[in-house]
């Protein structure tokens, strides 16, 4: 029996990447949720039980609080993802930035690692840019992950999952810096007290 080309990929190449990476100190291991270590990472397999002593002594070996993205934040990862796609010639297929974790699904001639590492150092230096990361820590947990994608299902599954399975969409900042936004508020009609 011979497979279409729709259900199986004979080149030895992903045609794409579902990158997802966290934001540092929100998903520890110990979680309700679940999560994964290096001794329990296979895909299909359980994730680790939660453990709220683990919880606690993952939460004490941390070296700042955790982080969450704003609308700001959240804005210059997008920007960052966009803008570092195109100057790779990476396809950018679909991304949602979350508060606490980033989604890619991403085409390009080059390892998963190579992806994500290039997409959180080039977000954590677009928010640097902005202003909206002043730290000089990374904003991301260690690792992340990135998922082949070896047919078209697979990629058009990737998409779906990051654009319409996410929760609800999160407000957009559209304001470029703080002094733009105290500007907009300093003409911003004023309501009288009373109401």
């Amino acid at each position: 029996m011979r497979l279409s080309h729709e259900e199986f990929n004979d080149g030895g190449v992903p045609i794409g990447y579902l990158i997802t990476f966290r934001t540092y100190g929100t998903w520890l291991h110990g979680d309700p949720q679940g999560s994964v270590d290096r001794f329990h990472n296979i895909y299909g397999t359980p994730k680790l039980p939660a453990s709220p002593g683990r919880q606690r002594y993952e939460r004490q070996l941390m070296k700042m609080p955790p982080v969450k993205l704003d609308s700001r934040r959240r804005a210059a990862v997008q920007r960052s993802l966009h803008e570092t796609c195109r100057q790779r010639k990476w396809k950018l297929w679909a991304s949602n930035v979350r508060t606490n974790h980033v989604h890619a699904v991403v085409t390009a001639q080059c390892r998963a690692l190579t992806v994500l590492q290039v997409l959180k150092a080039h977000a954590t230096r677009t928010m640097r840019e902005s202003g909206s990361w002043p730290g000089d820590r990374t904003p991301w947990a260690y690792r992340g992950s990135g998922k082949k994608l070896w047919t078209e299902k697979d990629l058009v599954e990737a998409i779906v999952y990051v654009e319409c399975e996410q929760g609800k969409p999160l407000p957009q900042w559209t304001i470029a810096s703080p002094s733009q936004a105290l500007g907009v508020l300093r003409r911003a009609p004023r309501r009288r007290s009373g109401y």
